[in-house]
């Protein structure tokens, strides 16, 4: 389950990126979610996953 909070999903998301997945789409494919979903909710907060870095900035 994925925290509805933006600010604690930005958090959570990132600190997965940085130590278990080499990708949105792998950590999105191992939790079951749409990459859409998170990307849209942390569109609020005006965080776009950057890809270069692997993270959501």
């Amino acid at each position: 389950m994925l925290p509805k909070d933006p600010a604690i999903l930005l958090s959570f998301i990132n600190t997965k990126l940085r130590d278990e997945y080499s990708s949105l789409e792998d950590l999105c494919a191992a939790l079951d979610v749409d990459p859409a979903d998170i990307s849209g909710t942390l569109a609020v907060l005006d965080y776009r996953y950057d890809p270069t870095h692997n993270q959501f900035i």
